[in-house]
């Protein structure tokens, strides 16, 4: 059976109404389905011509403007548009906060069905650019070519590529020169290694053949001014992995931690994988309030820095802590607000399911000299049960950081059980904290919400709720 051949039909003159879900924006068809259309702002007025049509929407792109939004701005990125990182760059800040602040709002209303305080306005972040201190980039022999190129005649030359997927296409990557998401010299470190690999004809990874030499590079770097480099090959070749790596120690001695991973499995993810060390320390630190926290290549930290500190202090402040209340911490990570919280608490008690983590809690604990912080390793839903709250106190406060998925039910009935003072559930989902806050709303209302942007251009958004005893 071949595919089923999508009917490619256009509307013409459609009004783009609001920002939806994934950074997509959102229109009316004639006929009164949505058409979800990308990198359009709401306001906009275009042609669509729709590529899959589904019984209660389309999807389509926009093929020509009629008139543009006033919320409108020009993208500073040169490869806007083909990236599918930054989707809001052509967006005014200001919107941007408003439409973040808007699907907070409607998934605590439509989804949590709960009663909500006024929020507390949405915190944006000061850098809007230049962020990030975690980036990963794909190396491919087979770059993804504008449609530009595809239709001019000539010889296209080397196809390797260092940069980020294409979106949906697991095998294409768009080559990037230059990304406004990492400070430098995280741009020069990238075209460096690609510039190198290409003169010394070092073979980039074919995804469908799986071969090839040079995988991923991942560079985090701290406010600290440190920078780490780890670079994955997918097999060993001793010659041409050293030579590159003494090339980046001798171009960049800045960096303070250089590794490598051989990974020759399907999937390129290394958190089961040996990382090697090269040159340096096996981790950089990051810097918060005189407090220093070591972040390896597999550590989970936030990925802005600036806006993590704002995001704890918001935390920290929801808790209201006095100097004599029992916290606990869940979903840990490696203990940063834990350790965050702790010179206004008595104790803290984290607790996280990925051993490592932990680890580093500990680690980073005794190097700031905290005494009054406990981790525990395992699965929430498991340790978190009658006996360990009679080991370690009923809390007077728990804070809770859930992953994207939310908290599972038993930890949720668990909470209930504990009956704390006062609960402070930082998200990065707000549909599923309205799903949690839902099934808590029986003994705890929403006391305070607000919504902190952690990633501008881009449609994710972070939330602080703090839940009182009714």
């Amino acid at each position: 059976m071949g595919r089923k051949k999508t009917d490619k039909i256009v509307f013409e003159n459609i009004k783009v109404l609001d920002a939806g879900a994934k950074g997509v924006s959102v229109a009316k068809a004639p006929d009164g389905k949505v058409i979800f259309i990308p990198n359009v702002v709401p306001g906009d007025v275009v042609d669509v011509q729709t590529f899959k049509k589904r019984k209660a929407y389309y999807e389509g792109k926009a093929i020509a403007f009629h008139e543009f939004s006033e919320d409108r701005i020009e993208p500073v990125c040169q490869h806007f548009g083909a990236c599918g990182g930054c989707k809001w760059q052509n967006m005014t800040y200001e919107k941007q906060l408003f439409y973040k602040n808007n699907e907070v709002f409607n998934h605590l209303k439509r989804i949590g069905k709960i009663e909500l305080p006024e929020f507390e306005p949405i915190l944006g972040s000061e850098k809007q650019f230049f962020y990030r201190n975690k980036m990963e980039f794909s190396f491919s022999n087979a770059r993804w070519l504008t449609e530009k190129e595809i239709e001019s005649d000539e010889d296209l030359g080397n196809r390797n590529a260092l940069g980020f997927h294409i979106p949906k296409m697991w095998d294409k990557i768009l080559d990037i020169t230059e990304c406004h998401l990492q400070e430098d010299p995280s741009n020069a470190i990238r075209n460096s290694i690609r510039d190198y690999a290409n003169e010394h004809n070092l073979a980039f990874f074919n995804p469908r053949n799986h071969e090839g030499l040079l995988r991923t590079l991942m560079i985090r770097t701290a406010s600290t001014g440190e920078i780490m480099v780890l670079i994955q090959f997918f097999e060993e070749n001793k010659e041409q992995r050293e030579a590159l790596l003494d090339f980046l120690l001798e171009k960049f001695p800045n960096i303070v931690s250089l590794q490598y991973v051989i990974n020759g499995k399907p999937n390129d993810t290394i958190y089961d994988q040996n990382v090697i060390l090269y040159k340096g320390r096996d981790y950089i630190l990051e810097e918060m309030e005189g407090l220093k926290f070591s972040i390896n290549a597999k550590s989970f930290y936030q990925t802005n820095s600036d806006q993590a500190y704002e995001l704890y202090k918001i935390t920290r402040d929801f808790a209201g802590l006095t100097g004599n209340e029992l916290v606990y911490d869940l979903y840990t990570g490696t203990g940063t607000i834990a350790q965050f919280v702790s010179k206004k608490a008595k104790k803290v008690i984290g607790v996280e399911a990925v051993p490592e983590a932990i680890a580093d809690a500990k680690e980073n604990a005794k190097r700031n000299n905290i005494t009054n912080c406990e981790f525990f390793v395992g699965d929430m839903k498991v340790v978190f049960n009658e006996a360990f709250i009679t080991q370690h106190g009923k809390p007077d406060v728990i804070i809770t950081d859930p992953p994207r998925d939310g908290m599972h039910k038993d930890v949720i009935q668990q909470i209930l059980k504990i009956a704390p003072d006062r609960i402070v559930y930082v998200s990065c989902s707000s549909a599923t904290q309205a799903r949690d806050l839902a099934l808590m709303d029986e003994f705890y209302k929403v006391a305070k919400v607000r919504p902190v942007d952690m990633f501008p251009q881009t449609h994710h958004v972070e939330n602080v709720v703090l839940l009182e005893k009714r």
